[in-house]
């Protein structure tokens, strides 16, 4: 049964993305970006903190891109497109880590407050605002200033921000899901609670959880490039982010084009790729787009 169900599961995200075309193109960008985070250590020419030096034995500062360094080089010497493989790896773990716990957050809060209503319904929503209330990179520096500048602090503060939006959606359409016959033919029956949150409930919901994963994973990364570049990211590891800060720090951002196009146009490309697949669960979630 569970075999046939995750069969089923993925039946559906193939049949989702294959009838939109914009959907298709958006998951050939990423499995591009997935196979290069996974064998990013084995495919990274160089170190990436490896300074270089050209034929000649001379550093090699600041090259623009040509045959020996193809996205050129950094104002230390080190290969841009090493760190860009490797800034891959990371970027995607820090996306798909923060955007999956947040829908998890807020898919559970919107399902209990939605199915049980009354004041577990008001503590939630009122929860809800709070974080509305808090803003990003002021939550992120109050806790790189308590514990110091990790990556799984990055990822805290985006998950701890993000999922209010999901929470919300997901309660609106629960409140109106669990008024339907065949949940009072589950609870008639004797269905748990849990069953009927999860069982009846949530099959109903998976589009709009999946459109709500999309869009989270894609603000993740987008937050966590606007964190690294004003500093507050993980100085022991890359991320296309943290590329346009030592961009910034070095003062070249002017002149060297190389070093500023390679990161921003992967960050555009991954974002928009999200962005591609989310159009499509929102045709299957919302079938009135499909008309026009």
């Amino acid at each position: 049964m569970r075999l046939f169900a995750i069969t089923e599961f993925f039946s559906f995200q193939f049949k989702t993305i294959k009838g939109s075309r914009f959907g298709i193109f958006g998951a050939i960008i990423l499995i591009f970006f997935g196979i290069i985070a996974v064998f990013a250590p084995l495919i990274a020419p160089h170190e990436l903190w490896e300074s270089l030096r050209d034929s000649s034995g001379k550093l090699a500062i600041l090259r623009q891109p040509c045959l020996e360094f193809p996205m050129g080089t950094t104002a230390m010497g080190r290969d841009i497109l090493s760190q860009m493989i490797l800034a891959t790896r990371t970027t995607v773990i820090i996306g798909l880590t923060s955007g999956l716990v947040s829908v998890f957050i807020g898919a559970n809060i919107g399902l209990f407050a939605g199915y049980y209503g009354g004041k577990l319904d008001e503590v939630f929503m009122r929860l809800t605002d709070i974080v509305y209330g808090m803003p990003f990179l002021p939550f992120l520096i109050v806790l790189i200033s308590l514990f110091g500048r990790n990556i799984w602090f990055v990822i805290i503060a985006i998950c701890c921000i993000i999922w209010r939006t999901s929470a919300r959606v997901i309660r609106a359409q629960v409140l109106s899901i669990r008024q339907r016959q065949y949940i009072q033919a589950a609870k008639a029956r004797g269905c748990s609670d849990l069953r009927i949150i999860f069982g009846h409930i949530m099959p109903n919901i998976l589009p709009l959880l999946l459109l709500y994963t999309a869009f989270n994973i894609a603000w993740s990364v987008l937050a966590e490039a606007g964190a690294s570049f004003l500093g507050f990211s993980d100085p022991n590891n890359i991320t296309w982010g943290g590329m346009l800060y030592n961009l910034w720090i070095s003062g070249k951002i002017r002149t060297a084009w190389w070093w500023f196009a390679s990161p921003s146009i992967c960050i555009i490309l991954f974002v928009s790729a999200l962005v591609f697949i989310s159009r499509a669960y929102e045709e299957v979630a919302n079938p009135r787009l499909k008309q026009r």
